[in-house]
């Protein structure tokens, strides 16, 4: 489905197989009537830049249905459609539960920035359904969680999160950055609204920045209004570039997904490796509910505690890059403890289990027996 999705056919017989891209900054009309059908919604056309592009339209249209919502609003950054995702909910006044584990932005942007809004936010083991119920206040109006969690890829309870939400008149929204709808979907266990960081699994290859939201029309109307109010409109260019991504997306989530498992197993049984998180490893907390929610797999992403992890980065180089991102093709290193994470207070890290040796890895799709080889020559000292 990926492969065409949101395409709209064209009225002249044939349609570019890529579609092209719109750069114009600005559309003309013919006439005050065509003007006014396009500004009020009427006959919705491209019109200016900043309120979105025909390359931002089709991607919306194809992740809203990938991802099966009534609607999609692409934006800038991932951060860009959180935060209108959120604001286009909240007020003054309203109560927001998150789990303790959210990427670290996402962190600070709920316990430094919210408050001074006047919006209050509880921290939570989003695991822990006991301490989450309990965190509910009659003017709690959202519940937020990551689908995976990063980096410890511990697995939240969707569909009974969703139900502990509905019943006390709130929203569950969930970041599915991590799984993609390729292995998970959140909308089919209850969620309301749905997030991703499109530079990651969405285009897949690093070369496109850009965020989403997924969900009910309005609650996604609602978001737009907010999001173009602070000027976050995703590019014509990075919309085309996910768009090209889009399309191999369930056949490159396959080769993560059996690429990541085999690491894990293979890093779990290494003397180097204090910890491994990854959601196929029967020791992990939450496998049952993981092998329930995820039959399709789990994505790329696993981490694990190492012993001198510098040094286990320094034998790597020259085959596996050191980068603060994820979700390339190529694997790569990723070091929370001073990137992802590095917002939250040291206390707050080292208690979620976020220490200096922690290393974030996300598996690409390259042969599995050259990746194991790059992985076991680094684990024993970079030695042949």
């Amino acid at each position: 489905m990926a492969a065409r999705a949101g395409e709209v056919a064209q009225p002249n017989g044939s349609t570019a197989l890529v579609e092209p891209i719109y750069q114009s900054t600005v559309y003309a009309y013919p006439d005050l009537e065509a003007l006014e059908a396009s500004m009020s919604g009427a006959q919705p056309s491209a019109f200016y830049y900043r309120n979105g592009t025909p390359n931002g339209a089709t991607l919306e249209r194809a992740l809203a249905m990938l991802e099966g919502t009534e609607a999609a609003l692409v934006a800038a950054s991932g951060m860009a459609a959180i935060s209108s995702a959120f604001l286009g909910v909240l007020k003054t006044g309203d109560h927001v539960i998150t789990d303790s584990r959210v990427y670290g932005v996402t962190y600070a942007l709920l316990a430094e920035e919210f408050p001074r809004l006047g919006i209050a936010v509880s921290f939570v083991d989003a695991c822990n359904l006991e301490e989450v119920e309990a965190a509910f206040r009659p003017e709690t109006r959202l519940l937020h969680v990551e689908s995976l969690t990063n980096p410890l890829m511990t697995v939240p309870d969707v569909p009974a999160l969703a139900r502990l939400a509905h019943a006390r008149g709130a929203l569950l929204s969930v970041d599915n950055t991590f799984a993609s709808p390729a292995v998970f979907r959140p909308a089919q266990h209850g969620a309301d609204l749905i997030t991703h960081s499109v530079s990651k699994y969405l285009s897949g290859h690093s070369n496109a920045m850009g965020g989403v939201v997924c969900g009910r029309a309005d609650l996604v109307a609602a978001a737009r209004t907010r999001l173009l109010r602070y000027g976050g409109s995703m590019s014509a260019f990075d919309a085309w570039m996910t768009l090209q991504g889009l399309k191999t997306l369930g056949l490159r989530m396959r080769a993560h997904s059996g690429n990541a498992q085999a690491v894990a197993d293979v890093l779990v049984n290494h003397p180097r490796v204090r910890a491994v998180y990854h959601p196929g490893l029967s020791d992990h907390p939450q496998f049952h509910l993981a092998m329930d929610l995820y039959p399709d797999g789990f994505g790329g992403m696993l981490s694990a505690d190492i012993d001198d992890a510098p040094a286990f980065v320094r034998s790597l180089a020259g085959r596996i890059p050191l980068a603060p991102s994820l979700a390339d093709v190529i694997t790569t290193l990723s070091w929370p403890w001073g990137t992802s994470h590095r917002a939250l207070p040291e206390p707050e890290r080292r208690r979620l289990g976020i220490t200096p040796n922690l290393l974030r890895l996300s598996i690409g799709i390259e042969d599995i027996g050259d990746l194991l080889g790059d992985l076991e020559f680094a684990l024993d000292g970079g030695q042949t």
